[in-house]
């Protein structure tokens, strides 16, 4: 057999093959396109690659096709749903919470504010009224509690940042809520609902300026201490002096009107600025000086006090 074209190297690589097949007493018969028989072994030795192969110097990773490591044919590629099992695992991530629910933003009123405000108040962030109302200081002192505590600081009361509070405050008593006034009246006492009253409420403490049963305004008020207690009883304004001093107590006593010895309905700075956290000396004192001052242009020497619980 000629063997054409081919270097020592190719002519010994036949030969050897020849000789492992002879060995082996085995042959491989193979037939042709022509129906005629064909050489047992058809060896390329030309050095070019197949049509539509790459030699394993030139294939990824210097690999050949059945040299490829089982991650480069790893099981996703064969998914019958065309994913992957990490894309078919469900997400061990939790599902997002839903945004915590606002109880009261800016310009709300009502009881449900006045707690919030008493509360701000126990922990430091507000330091005026309660009032009732969601206003600027309200929602800054909510903004600073929040950012201290790692919440978003909206400004506004949600649940989240309720709950948070309630955990570090106790419930506010009556005065805790109305530390500032604005409480509601009592009932007026029967006598009041004649002629032109004074009619002030121990239990509310609240002054209701009345003519004849009908209550023309209203305001929250400030009694004496256990040591300084305000009287009670029916009593008639006898002095108006507008710009008292005490030279007892040395202090002011604005749009002052007496009506038991050295007590007196007037305004008082102190109650402006603490609330119920202070004490008259026995005189009942207004603190919002708008409402006394009204107040003062309208009583008359003669008019009827009534002190009751």
């Amino acid at each position: 057999m000629r063997m054409r074209g081919m270097g020592n190297t190719g002519r010994a690589v036949v030969l050897a093959l020849g000789a492992a097949l002879v060995a082996g007493g085995c042959t491989v018969q193979g037939t042709g396109p022509d129906g005629k028989g064909r050489a047992p072994v058809h060896i390329d030795v030309s050095g070019a690659a197949p049509p539509g192969h790459s030699s394993p110097e030139h294939s990824p990773g210097g690999h050949s096709p059945e040299e490829h490591s089982p991650e480069e044919h790893s099981p996703e590629e064969h998914s019958p749903e065309g994913h992957s099992p990490a894309e078919r695992r469900p997400s061990s991530a939790p599902p997002a919470r839903p945004p915590a629910r606002v109880l009261w933003k800016s310009g709300d009123t009502g009881r449900g504010v006045r707690e919030l405000q008493a509360r701000l108040r126990q922990v430091e962030w507000l330091d005026d009224g309660p009032t009732g109302t969601y206003d600027e200081p309200t929602g800054q002192a909510v903004r600073g509690f929040q950012g201290k505590r790692g919440l978003p600081r909206t400004g506004t009361t949600d649940t989240a940042t309720w709950q948070r509070l309630l955990d570090m405050t106790h419930e506010p008593g009556q005065w805790d809520l109305y530390l500032m006034g604005g409480q509601p009246a009592a009932a007026p006492d029967p006598r009041c609902l004649t002629g032109r009253v004074l009619c002030i409420s121990k239990s509310s403490r609240t002054l209701r300026w009345m003519i004849d049963g009908r209550t023309v305004s209203t305001t929250a008020v400030r009694f004496g201490s256990q040591r300084t207690p305000t009287r009670e009883g029916v009593f008639e304004v006898y002095w108006k002096s507008r710009e008292h001093w005490s030279t007892l107590y040395d202090s002011a006593m604005p749009y002052a009107m007496f009506f038991s010895g050295g007590q007196a309905v007037h305004y008082s700075y102190d109650f402006a600025a603490h609330g119920y956290a202070g004490a008259s000396h026995g005189c009942v004192n207004v603190r919002d000086e708008g409402a006394i001052a009204d107040l003062y242009a309208q009583v008359r020497n003669g008019d009827k006090v009534v002190v009751y619980q």
